[in-house]
Order: structure tokens, then sequence, then C-alpha cells
């Protein structure tokens, strides 16, 4: 996996990101969901190198990221604050303005980044995500069933993170392999690489806060935003699993065209882990976006 990249790890005041840099031209930011890493990518990140310089990160709380105790606002998990974390990779990469493009969580993280700090994104790539506050405001039985970590994660401390901690291996398999694609879309070297890094001391909570973060502050910098009017400036492209919760629950279009000025985007034939379900289309997705006007 990441043949020709370097790893690295960058701190953000008390924090340290840790990440992968290979290849060469224009820079492209990727960011994982949950409950996954950086590897998440590991299927075109070598493609990708030939053509952008790939820069592939842990989130901070997962992986071999910081994994900080959550504040009692969950502040410090806020998408705000793992926002401002890429930003200081890129940074200090020497990069002041990049692609970007980011799956479940990740796409929450790259949503806030391109909204907090429009200078430093060219494009945006959002994957099998609708906006927070649209996902909260619109949840039926539906969405409720299929997505119960969402409601489960964000719980008190420490009923999920004691359930979660008993068998983190378990709920690696359980919430990857209970959706569309089962277990079998994914690499076993993979599958290991998550289940080692949420058996981290504090991986359980970091998670947890995440999610906590994404009940309450998220919300509120999002209403905040829908309050006074502010959009993504970037050209914006949405991809969705044609057989995933999105699809069935949701209009991603017309949900990222209430938060962006200039979207496009299309369903295509997967589930919800679009990188590893269908790298090869996504592949083409992401070079013809970043790279056409």
């Amino acid at each position: 996996m990441f043949e020709g990249f370097r790893r690295f790890d960058i701190a953000h005041g008390d924090i340290h990101i840790h990440g992968r840099i290979g290849g060469s031209g224009p820079p492209l930011l990727l960011l994982h969901g949950h409950p996954q890493t950086h590897v998440i990518w590991h299927r075109l990140a070598e493609s990708l190198a030939r053509r952008f310089t790939v820069v592939a990160t842990d989130l901070r709380g997962y992986g071999d990221s910081s994994k900080p105790p959550g504040e009692p606002d969950h502040a410090n998990y806020s998408k705000r604050a793992m926002a401002a974390d890429q930003l200081a990779v890129m940074r200090e990469l020497g990069f002041e303005r990049f692609f970007l493009c980011g799956h479940d969580r990740g796409g929450r993280v790259a949503h806030r980044l391109a909204m907090d700090h429009p200078a430093a994104v060219e494009k945006l790539m959002l994957l099998d995500i609708a906006p927070t506050l649209a996902m909260y405001e619109q949840t039926d039985r539906t969405f409720a069933t299929a997505y119960f970590h969402w409601f489960f994660l964000i719980q008190p401390s420490p009923l999920p993170e004691t359930l979660i901690e008993a068998s983190p291996e378990g709920y690696i398999t359980r919430t990857m392999g209970g959706r569309h694609a089962s277990l079998d879309a994914f690499d076993p070297a993979a599958i290991a690489e998550y289940q080692r890094c949420l058996a981290q001391p504090g991986a359980a909570h970091a998670l947890c806060e995440d999610y906590r973060a994404a009940n309450t502050i998220d919300l509120e910098h999002d209403r905040a935003d829908r309050e006074a009017g502010r959009r993504i400036a970037c050209p914006v492209s949405v991809l969705w699993g044609k057989h995933g919760i999105i699809e069935r629950c949701f209009d991603p279009l017309t949900e990222w065209r209430a938060v962006a000025e200039r979207v496009e985007g299309e369903a295509l034939p997967c589930g919800h882990y679009i990188p590893e379900e269908a790298p090869d289309v996504l592949l083409d997705r992401i070079n013809h976006f970043m790279t056409h006007d």
C-alpha cells in the first residue's frame, strides 16, 4: 500500500496529525471517514500520485493521530478544530491552496474547512454525505435504523466507549460489514489496520467525541452559517453510493446546493465506502473534476 509515499507526523499545537504524502503536481488532501483511517485511499492513492501531490491524513482522534480527551462542550472535536488541524498540515507541507476530497466524517471536516478557510480550497469533493444539519433535521426511522451508530456514539461517556472497547475488532467488522458491500469489499490488511487503530488507548473515546461534537457544537456552527447566509464558494462535486442510505433518505444535490454556490454530482454504482468499493470510478471522477474548469 502507498508505494512511493512517505509518512509524516505534523504538530498543530498540542495535537499531532499522522499521514502520508506522495506524488507530484497540484496538492490534493484526502480525508477519511468512520471508523477508518487514511488507509481507505490505498486502492487509488498511487494512481492519483501520477497527477497530484497526494496528502492522506488521519483525522484528529483516528488512526495514529492524537486522541485528546474530549472537552465538556466537545469543542476540541468540532469539525472546526479538526479542519484547522488539516489546514495546519497543508501549510506545514508548503501548500496554501489545495484540492480537497473527504469521505464520510472527512467530508464533514472538508465542508467546515471550505467554509472557514475559503482561500485555501480550490475545489471540494464530498463522498456519500449530506450536510450534517440537514441529516439531523430530516432524521426518520429508516435513517436512524441504518445509521444507528450516530445515536449510539453520542450517548454520555463512558457507555459507548465501554462497549466498543470490549471488542474494537467486532465494532469494525459489524459496522463496515453490515452495509451494502459486506466485508468482501475490503482488503483484509485494511480491515486489520482499522482494527489496530481502534484498539489504541483513547480511540473509542475520540470516535465518540467526534459524533458528540457533530450533535452539538457542529450544529451550532452550521446554523450560524445558515443564519448569516454563508455558503461554500468553491466548486463542489458530490458523489454518493446508489445502494447507500444517502440515496435512500436524502436528496444530496438539493441539500448541498442549499449551502454551496456551485454543485454538481451523481450516484455511483456502489454503497457507502466509495474509495474501497469503486476506486476506479472514483479515480476517474477525481481526475476529471479537479483538473477541468
